[in-house]
């Protein structure tokens, strides 16, 4: 089968979910591994978090809220948040072995005279097998709240895609070991999603 918009948000495996169909006993997917065989990967979400404050010139703070220096406080509650991750949840079998949190990109101000209004930051998560994104969400979203409470300023935490949940086929599975045999090596992991979770519900 044939699919759509793999890259920004698996629109076309979800469709087919919805649909029902194809049914079949395994999937294949295709993806750039050099014919190694892959049985398992890392989630992908992307997010973002925007801090909406009040402008005012900068000769005087009180006049405004500085949401630019909120996110600097956010940042550093992000940071830790990634830290415990990683202390918490380990799979060797990935490399990194570890989630990640990749800090991307950061907008804000106009004018280094007057007070930052708004700031957004984005930023992408790779979740290991086992990991749920939603309650890694609300850890998040809870020490960002923490950061800036007192702040005055207002958040607005969103993910920019439907997350791609993590996957892993177990290693006793029969196509692993059928795939194992045809290409002579072993089954490995990746960090980043394919449709795999997607067309697993098309499967016994």
């Amino acid at each position: 089968l044939a699919t759509a918009d793999e890259e920004s948000g698996m629109d076309g495996a979800k469709a087919l979910v919805r649909g029902g169909r194809p049914r079949a006993r395994a999937a294949v997917i295709g993806e750039p591994t050099s014919l190694r065989p892959v049985r398992a990967q890392k989630g992908v979400s992307m997010e973002r978090l925007f801090l909406r404050g009040l402008s005012g010139h900068s000769s005087d703070p009180a006049n405004g809220r500085s949401a630019l220096e909120g996110m600097r406080r956010a940042l550093d509650a992000i940071a830790e948040v990634r830290a415990i991750l990683q202390r918490e949840h380990r799979n060797d079998a990935f490399s990194p072995p570890v989630p990640t949190l990749n800090l991307g990109s950061i907008r804000g101000g106009d004018n280094p005279n007057r007070i930052c209004a708004d700031c957004e930051l984005q930023f992408d998560l790779r979740l290991l097998p086992g990991m749920d994104d939603h309650t890694v969400r609300a850890m998040i979203r809870r020490a960002v709240e923490r950061a800036l409470e007192g702040s005055g300023l207002s958040i607005e935490l969103a993910p920019l895609h439907e997350a791609i949940p993590p996957y892993e086929t177990p290693a006793s599975a029969e196509i692993v070991g059928v795939v194992e045999r045809l290409t002579g090596a072993p089954a490995e992991s990746v960090p980043f999603g394919t449709e795999a979770p997607f067309l697993a519900q098309l499967t016994p």
